[in-house]
């Protein structure tokens, strides 16, 4: 009987950033505020509902989702994903070429975010699969295309903004992403059942451990350890949301920064939140999933506290950068860290219910940002509690790694 031909490990993963990079131009969407709320005659608050509606529907549509995208395949869920959030997008441009907002936040929010949930976890689960060496690695490949799509989006919408007006940019994008995802997911598929790479063994890998449960979601659900790191990722996602949306108040306030020049930073924000994914991911094969959690809430803890006291620029953009980078890790090493957790039987189903604390720290971080510093009036305090909520994380990390190591001493134990 012939062998069938494997596909390439590497275009798998070519094709997963495909999908990501597609789908990650909804964090390109301030640049669409204005144009869009000028022809719908509304204001900046109202038009910004459809970004909410949108990143609440990822959560959702991940987690509620996520057995079926497992049950039916990466290559046909991303093909679902791509005609959601292709349609979605296309529908915007009808809905301002209609002057309808309802249409518009129906069509950006709900519809694209369906396929902004599907098509945030469909690589996920293949990828670990393909890349049971370099698991950090892979996944921080496809979801650093997330966290950089809006710096090669943004700049494209504006152009096509300012060429071909508002309405025919948003059939030109919709047509781009849905052909984009459609031809990804044409191409990726998982491994067949029991794939090693060539020359790789997991027994002789001295950085690579074996998974410490190979369970569903439904068993997930009854740990703690599932707890703890969706604990973990709310803090962290609350925290790190809410100094992206500060940000250029807080540069402007404490390092006398002209707008223009706190709108720069914003953009370099997007660069250190790119390649945070890969880096703290990449880093994570090494250091050991746990422990990278456990270093970034120790570095967290401090940073935030003493941010707001330092007025020393190089020092000031040094540990901005530095939390900006940690809040892209802890997207990107997480899907490798539930792979370790859980296994990969339902990967991507486990991945989506986590995603629900980003749904909700969307809400949260902003929200907490703006209700302490209304009350207590003050950049120093505010941030403050926020340090103090990476206290808290850091304490569940710390729960997390003595779960995790009781769990291997009984895996052991019932090997020998």
């Amino acid at each position: 009987m012939k062998k069938l031909k494997l596909k390439n490990r590497w275009l798998i993963a070519a094709s997963a950033v495909g999908i990501h990079i597609s789908i990650g131009s909804v964090y390109a969407y301030s640049v669409m505020t204005n144009p869009v709320g000028k022809i719908l005659n509304v204001d900046e608050g109202t038009i910004k509902w459809a970004f909410k509606i949108a990143i609440l529907l990822l959560g959702l549509s991940a987690a509620f989702m996520g057995t079926w995208v497992e049950k039916v395949g990466p290559g046909r869920s991303g093909t679902v994903a791509g005609i959601f959030y292709g349609s979605g997008i296309l529908g915007s441009g009808l809905a301002v070429q209609l002057g309808s907002l309802p249409l518009f936040l129906f069509c950006y929010g709900f519809i694209g975010g369906i396929g902004l949930g599907i098509g945030y976890i469909t690589p996920v689960s293949t990828l670990v699969k393909w890349f049971p060496d370099r698991r950090g690695l892979a996944t921080g490949m496809a979801i650093m295309g997330f966290g950089f799509a809006a710096l090669i989006f943004g700049p494209f919408m504006q152009i096509l903004f300012e060429k071909v007006g508002v309405a025919k940019a948003f059939y030109i994008l919709g047509t781009i992403y849905l052909i984009v995802i459609l031809l990804s997911s044409s191409y990726i598929e998982r491994p067949p059942q029991g794939y090693v790479p060539e020359g790789f063994s997991l027994a002789e890998s001295k950085t690579v451990q074996k998974d410490i449960a190979y369970i569903d979601a439904k068993t997930a659900l009854k740990t703690k350890r599932f707890y703890y790191i969706w604990i973990m990722m709310f803090i962290n996602i609350t925290c790190g949301i809410a100094i992206i949306a500060a940000a250029s108040p807080m540069t402007q306030e404490k390092l006398g920064y002209t707008a223009l020049q706190a709108a720069g930073i914003v953009g370099l924000i997007g660069v250190f939140n790119g390649v945070g994914r890969l880096l703290w991911s990449s880093l994570s094969d090494y250091l050991g999933r746990s422990n990278t959690y456990i270093l970034f809430f120790a570095l967290q803890v401090p940073a935030y506290y003493f941010l707001p006291q330092i007025s020393i620029e190089v020092a000031f953009l040094i540990i901005l950068f530095m939390v900006i980078t940690i809040y892209g890790g802890g997207f990107s090493t997480l899907p490798a860290f539930l792979g370790d957790l859980f296994g990969t039987k339902q990967l991507g189903a486990i991945h989506g219910l986590v995603l629900t604390a980003w749904a909700l720290a969307g809400v949260a971080g902003p929200s907490i940002y703006d209700f302490v510093k209304e009350q207590t009036g003050s950049l120093t305090t505010t941030l403050q509690v926020f340090s103090g909520l990476f206290v808290i994380a850091f304490i569940v990390s710390l729960f997390m790694k003595r779960n995790i190591n009781a769990l291997k001493k009984e895996l052991s134990a019932s090997e020998s």
